[in-house]
């Protein structure tokens, strides 16, 4: 999860030699990771944002009380079908019909209202799973696998991310099968939290398995983690010019395993 809202994306961060996105591959992959749930104390680490759950209903809320508090018509009608850039919300008001020579003139106070927002329980709650993400989670629970939610999030969006996980049926954390890490106060760097963290993953038990969006962190994960298999979702991320390691598999959701 970040905060830089303005840039353009990238040329696309997947190396093709293990692009899964199209084929019968990636459920081959998939029911490795729930074959592998069955060894003693196996944990999947998941990222959230953009891997287990799309925040894109989040982003088009926050748009749409922007434009009521201020009375931007086009605004408060935004959709997360407007949401087609990744986190670029200029793309995004321009869909909502905002006419460009506008979209400059609200892009200062929309970024400062995003800020104070997003990152909050309140609006967290709001998230949905991404494709197949539900039916996955639970399918390593049932495998026997401990669900490890390892994320950029700060401890101030524990009580929402909670209530998301509830309302949506993803796996609810209880201190030991099922654990959510998230970082201790906002201001700590996403890559140096979860760079941190992973040192500490083994005391959850044999990590086997991690899906994360961002190309820096499954590069990390690989380095960190050679024995695990380390599968990147091809969905939004922080559009940065980093590309996915040689080697490394991606998907573009969880839809290919089919139960």
């Amino acid at each position: 999860m970040t905060s830089d809202v303005d840039r353009l994306p990238p040329k696309d961060p997947v190396l093709a030699a293990v692009d899964l996105r199209a084929g019968a591959e990636a459920r081959t992959l998939l029911q490795q990771v729930l074959d592998q749930c069955r060894r003693s104390r196996a944990v999947v680490v998941f990222d959230l944002d953009s891997t287990l759950l799309d925040n894109k209903p989040r982003q088009a809320r926050i748009m749409a009380d922007y434009g009521r508090e201020h009375g931007v018509t086009a605004l408060a009608g935004s959709l997360r079908e407007h949401w087609t850039g990744g986190w670029d919300f200029r793309v995004a008001m321009r869909n909502a019909g905002l006419p460009a020579a506008d979209i400059e003139v609200h892009a200062e106070p929309y970024r400062a209202l995003w800020r104070e927002r997003f990152f909050s329980s309140e609006y967290c709650r709001l998230d949905e799973p991404t494709p197949g993400a539900l039916e996955f989670a639970k399918a390593v629970r049932e495998a026997g696998g401990r669900v490890l939610y390892v994320t950029g999030r700060h401890e101030g969006m524990r009580e929402g991310t909670v209530a998301c996980f509830a309302r949506v049926g993803l796996p609810l954390p209880d201190g030991d099968a099922v654990q959510l890490w998230m970082k201790p106060t906002q201001d700590e760097d996403d890559d140096h939290f979860k760079a941190r963290v992973h040192a500490e993953l083994p005391k959850a038990g044999e990590v086997v398995a991690v899906f994360d969006n961002e190309p820096t962190h499954v590069n990390d994960y690989r380095r960190s983690l050679p024995h695990a298999l380390v599968i990147h979702l091809a969905t939004d991320h922080s559009l940065r010019e980093v590309f996915v390691e040689r080697g490394i598999p991606s998907i573009g959701d969880f839809t290919a395993w089919e139960g």
